[in-house]
C-alpha cells in the first residue's frame, strides 16, 4: 500500500527540489563536467506545486529528464521539465595555451676529471777514498839580524825621500793609462789579388772599393800614364774574402768594360752594385751579382756627360727619397754632375756644378788658362761626415775649393747641359805645388781634411782658414791616395810613387810615418787605398802592376788611444790661433 502523502506536508525530495528552483533562474544555464548546457522552459505561474516528485527527480537527477513514455498518461500540469540535446563547444584558449607552451631543460657540461699520480726516486751512491795523509815538512825560518836590517834602511831612507818627491812632481806618466791587452806589431799580407788577362795588357788597378758588407773588395782596371786608352778593353773584378776555397788569381766576378775604368764606388746599402767612371767621360753602375748581364744604368755619350776622363765617383742620398741614391762624378772638363736612375738602363742628369775661373774666391791665384779656356778641371772630391752638403774639391791647378750642394748661383759657363749648372766654390785654401789627386775628410772631425798631390806632400786643412795646419812631405814623387782611418781619429794611410804604403799616427809622430809598407818591390806606383769600415783590420792597395794587395793591420792602428780624441780637437783648435 503506498505512502499517502500530504499536500500540506511536502515530502524531503519535494522540499530540495523546491530550493533548487528558487537558486535557479526561470531559464537556467547547467554546466556540466564535459561543458553539456540544459535548457528548461519557462515555468508558468502557479504551477510550481503541480509539478509533483517528477520534476523533483528530474532536478535531483542533474537536469536529465527521461525521454520514456510513461505507462499511464497523465494529465499534463502547468509545469514541465525538458531535456534538450547536448552541444559541445571546444575550449579555445586551452588550444593557444597549448600552442605556445614551451619544455626547456638545462644541462651543464660534464666536468672532465683526471686522476695522475708521479713517483720519483734518486740516489747516488758515492766512495772517496784518499791517500794516508803525509806529514808536511815546514822549512825552517829564516833568522834575520834585527839590527843590521834597521841599520840599512836608516842610510838608505834619505835617498828614497828624495826619489819619490822627484817623482810625485813629475808629468812624464799625466793621462797614462794601462793597456794589458796584448797587441800585434806587424802588418801582414794576407792576399795578392790579380787578373792575369788584365794584368797581360799592362793595365793598372786604378780604384779599389770595399762593399758595404766588408767581405767583398773590387778592383778597376785602367791606366793613369800617358797615353790614348780610350779604346782599350777594361775590366772590373771582385773578390769574395770570406768564400772558402778563394782563388788570389781568379776574381770572383769579371765585368768587361769597352773603356778604360778610372774609379769605382760600392754602393753604400746594395753589396753588389758598383759605380765606376770610364776614360771616354761615361759614368756606369753595374750588377756583379749578374756576371751574364752585369750592366744596370749608363749615362750615354750625351751633352751631359763629362768630356774628359771621370776622376772619381760618389754615391749620396737622393734629394727627396732617402733610400733611393744618385752618382756624383767629377772630371777634368770642370763639371761635377749628380745622376739619377729613372729607370730603362738609363741615368739622368738630376743637377750639376761647373767650376768657372772669374767664379772662383779673389784668393785664388790661378795662372790664365790656355786657348780661352774658363773651366777649372776637377781631380777629386771628399764630402764631410757632418754636413751631406759640403765636399772637398782638388783641382788640376793644386788648388783645394769648399763647395756647397745648396749653392744657387748660375756657373759662367758655355758647357752644354740640359739643367742649369751652378757655381759651388765658397772658399778656397792653399794650393799644393802640382795637381791634388786625392781629398779625405776626417770621420771625427767636421773641420779636418787631408789633401795628397804631385808634390810629394799630405796637407792638413781646417775649414776654418787658408793655410795648411801641417803639410808633410811622405815622399819624392807623387802621392796618389791619402785616407783616414775609420777607427782611429789620428790615424792616415797615404799610397806613394814610389811603391810604398806609409801608415801615420799623429799622436806618436808628426813628422814620420810610424810604418811603412813595401807594396811592390820595383818601386812601382801605388794607385789607390781603401780602409775596410766592417773589418777594420783590413787596408786595401792597388798598384800599377795590376795587383791589389789586402793587408791587415796591427792593433795599434785598430785600438783608439787613450786621450785621441782630445788630441784631435786641440790640433784642430790651433785654428782659432
Amino acid at each position: 500500500m503506498a505512502p499517502i502523502v500530504s499536500p500540506s506536508q511536502p515530502s524531503a525530495l519535494e522540499e530540495r527540489g523546491r530550493r533548487l528552483r528558487r537558486s535557479a533562474p526561470a531559464l537556467g544555464v547547467g554546466w556540466g563536467g564535459g561543458g553539456a548546457v540544459s535548457t528548461a522552459n519557462r515555468a508558468q505561474p502557479g504551477q510550481f506545486c503541480r509539478a509533483g516528485s517528477a520534476g523533483t527527480e528530474a532536478l535531483a537527477s542533474g537536469g536529465a529528464a527521461s525521454t520514456e513514455r510513461p505507462e499511464r498518461p497523465e494529465r499534463p500540469g502547468p509545469l514541465q521539465d525538458e531535456t534538450l540535446g547536448v552541444a559541445s563547444v571546444p575550449s579555445q584558449w586551452r588550444g593557444v595555451q597549448g600552442i605556445r607552451g614551451e619544455t626547456k631543460s638545462c644541462q651543464t657540461a660534464s666536468i672532465a676529471t683526471a686522476e695522475a699520480s708521479a713517483q720519483t726516486r734518486k740516489h747516488a751512491d758515492a766512495e772517496v777514498q784518499t791517500e794516508a795523509p803525509e806529514p808536511v815538512s815546514l822549512p825552517p825560518v829564516p833568522q834575520y839580524d834585527g839590527p843590521r836590517l834597521v841599520a840599512f834602511l836608516r842610510r838608505v831612507e834619505a835617498m828614497v825621500t828624495r826619489e819619490l818627491n822627484k817623482n810625485w812632481q813629475s808629468h812624464a806618466f799625466d793621462g797614462f793609462e794601462v793597456n794589458w791587452s796584448e797587441q800585434q806589431q806587424t802588418v801582414t799580407c794576407l792576399h795578392t789579388l790579380g787578373y792575369p788577362p788584365a794584368q797581360g795588357q799592362g793595365l793598372h788597378v786604378t780604384g779599389v772599393s770595399w762593399s758595404t758588407t766588408g767581405s767583398v773588395v773590387a778592383c778597376a782596371y785602367g791606366r793613369l800614364d800617358d797615353g790614348d786608352w780610350s779604346t782599350l778593353k777594361s775590366f772590373v773584378c771582385t773578390w769574395n774574402l770570406d768564400r772558402r776555397g778563394l782563388n788570389p788569381q781568379q776574381p770572383s766576378a769579371v765585368v768587361e768594360v769597352p773603356s778604360a775604368v778610372m774609379c769605382l764606388a760600392f754602393h753604400p746599402t746594395q753589396p753588389s752594385h758598383v759605380a765606376g767612371g770610364l776614360y771616354n767621360g761615361e759614368v756606369l753602375v753595374w750588377d756583379v751579382s749578374h756576371p751574364e748581364d752585369p750592366l744596370l744604368w749608363r749615362t750615354g755619350l750625351t751633352d751631359d756627360a763629362h768630356m774628359d776622363p771621370v776622376n772619381q765617383v760618389v754615391w749620396l742620398p737622393g734629394p727627396q727619397h732617402g733610400h733611393r741614391f744618385q752618382v756624383l762624378s767629377v772630371a777634368g772638363d770642370g763639371k761635377v754632375l749628380l745622376w739619377l736612375a729613372v729607370g730603362a738602363g738609363r741615368l739622368q742628369l738630376s743637377a750639376g756644378f761647373a767650376l768657372a775661373v772669374q767664379q772662383l774666391p779673389r784668393s785664388t791665384k790661378l795662372k790664365k788658362p790656355p786657348r780661352g779656356e774658363t773651366e777649372v778641371g776637377a781631380t777629386a772630391v771628399a764630402f764631410s761626415s757632418f754636413d751631406p752638403s759640403l765636399f772637398v774639391l782638388g783641382t788640376e791647378g793644386g788648388f783645394l775649393l769648399k763647395c756647397s750642394l745648396a749653392a744657387e748661383e748660375p756657373a759662367l759657363t758655355r758647357l752644354p747641359s740640359s739643367v742649369p749648372l751652378r757655381a759651388p766654390a765658397q772658399f778656397t785654401f792653399s794650393p799644393h805645388g802640382g795637381p791634388v789627386y786625392s781629398v779625405s775628410c776626417s770621420p771625427f772631425h767636421r773641420n779636418l781634411f787631408l789633401s795628397a798631390g804631385t808634390d810629394g806632400h799630405v796637407h792638413l786643412y781646417s775649414m776654418l782658414q787658408a793655410q795648411p795646419l801641417a803639410s808633410l812631405q811622405l815622399s819624392l814623387k807623387y802621392l796618389f791616395a791619402v785616407r783616414w782611418s775609420p777607427v782611429r781619429p789620428l790615424v792616415f794611410a797615404a799610397a806613394s810613387g814610389e811603391g810604398d804604403v806609409q801608415l801615420f799616427d799623429l799622436q806618436k809622430s808628426s813628422q814620420k810615418p810610424t810604418v811603412s809598407i813595401r807594396q811592390t818591390q820595383d818601386e812601382s806606383p801605388v794607385y789607390c787605398l781603401e780602409f775596410n769600415r766592417q773589418q777594420t783590420q783590413l787596408l786595401a792597395a792597388g798598384d800599377a802592376k795590376g795587383v791589389v794587395k789586402v793587408w791587415q793591420l796591427s792593433s795599434e792602428f785598430t785600438e783608439q788611444g787613450p786621450r785621441e780624441t782630445e788630441d784631435l780637437d786641440q790640433l784642430a783648435a790651433e785654428v782659432a790661433t
